[in-house]
């Protein structure tokens, strides 16, 4: 449990994580001088350590495809692969007060205009010292190889911004919610929204947000907005059970005919990465807005926004039980994009359906490798009392 909650942070009172110790041995990193010239993804890293004095900047890639390292398109890679291009990522670093996003001065607005493209943008970098460090993995980022300080940096290609997104980032009027609300219902990807959310392009009051706490906000905001929809929708009429697995992450989604609510079972088998000893949790909402996050914050809005997309788009309304069983392949922490991508995968496959819950379970718990008394007793949406449908009888 301890490790689950920690991810690296190193709560546990050692000088170095053994977990991330073992996953750094596992790629080269590579040597680079006091300058870099690349396609950033586009991608914009910035961070939490000594808030509001933050360290920011772009990613670049010291070698590799620009259009490989974008994270859904890393599904197609397996988990070695991922790491080996990501490690190739420079993050580069330059200290920045939060409240610069509202008057940035002429690195930031560097680095927003990068925010803001849908491609990737060229970027010169110099540094003060060559970039240096280690892998760094996470339990919410994705990993990134070595890092620099910033002296000077320069765009060297046209970012290429969609007007919704340029219209946005004029509309100071617009609360962050609003803003993230058209943008995301006018096709415009949730990567890119967190994006911008981080560097301090949306709402009335701006500023600059580390990384980690946009990519779940940004999956939460989105969220709401879907979850407003489909509390108004009709309810499924039988037992929907969707399934889907890629890179160590495996889903099972049941959708149970009764008013809206969801909850996520996590289950992280022995030897699956921040979990020697296997660990078993939840989290879970009704209708009503959810107050509070929990350590498993970061997956469970990534699994309810993919979940979400489906309902809305689907126009009903469901129960929701999902159940994500983390396994021994997954030995690398690569981000919550995965949990997100994963889920919306399994969101996409045909689902199996059944007239009663009892031969919904039955086959859900014949697909999760771990035995149904272990995780069972997690899933409180199965306790609560239910009306029991004609199709049942």
């Amino acid at each position: 449990m301890k490790c689950i909650t920690c991810k690296g942070r190193g709560l546990c009172g050692r000088p170095v994580c053994p977990i991330l110790r073992r996953l750094e041995e596992t790629a080269a990193l590579p040597r680079i001088g006091k300058s870099l010239e690349g396609m950033s993804p586009p991608e914009v890293f910035v961070g939490r350590h000594g808030y509001p004095l933050v360290r920011a900047g772009p990613m670049v890639p010291a070698g590799g495809s620009p259009e490989q390292l974008v994270e859904p398109a890393s599904l197609a890679m397996d988990i070695g692969e991922i790491i080996a291009a990501r490690s190739a990522l420079v993050r580069t670093e330059s200290k920045i007060v939060i409240k610069e996003a509202d008057a940035p001065g002429r690195l930031l607005e560097a680095m927003q205009q990068i925010a803001l493209s849908s491609a990737p943008v060229g970027t010169e970098v110099s540094f003060y010292k060559p970039p240096r460090g280690r892998l760094q993995f996470d339990g919410v980022l994705s990993p990134s190889g070595p890092s620099g300080e910033m002296r000077e940096m320069q765009i060297t290609t046209n970012p290429l911004i969609p007007r919704k997104v340029d219209q946005m980032v004029e509309d100071r009027d617009a609360a962050a919610a609003t803003a993230v609300a058209e943008l995301y219902t006018s096709g415009i990807g949730t990567d890119h929204i967190s994006r911008m959310l981080s560097l301090g392009l949306l709402g009335k009051k701006r500023k600059l947000v580390p990384t980690r706490w946009s990519i779940t906000a940004s999956d939460d905001m989105i969220g709401k907005l879907l979850k407003e929809t489909v509390l108004d929708c009709r309810q499924v009429n039988d037992y929907y059970l969707f399934s889907g697995e890629d890179l160590g992450n495996h889903f099972e989604i049941l959708l149970l005919p009764r008013p809206f609510s969801f909850e996520l079972v996590e289950i992280w088998r022995a030897r699956s990465v921040w979990a020697e000893e296997g660990f078993i949790g939840g989290d879970r909402e009704d209708a009503q807005a959810k107050k509070q996050y929990s350590p498993l914050a970061g997956g469970y809005y990534a699994a309810r926004l993919a979940v979400l997309e489906h309902l809305a788009g689907q126009g009903r309304q469901a129960g929701v039980l999902a159940v994500r069983e983390i396994s021994e392949a997954y030995w690398a922490p690569l981000g919550v994009w995965v949990v997100r991508e994963v889920a919306r995968s399994a969101m996409r496959s045909p689902p199996a359906r059944f007239g009663s819950l009892g031969e919904a379970m039955a086959e859900m718990e014949k697909r999760i490798r771990t035995k149904a008394g272990e995780w069972r007793k997690e899933a409180q949406l199965l306790a609560r009392p239910v009306q029991r449908s004609l199709m049942e009888f």
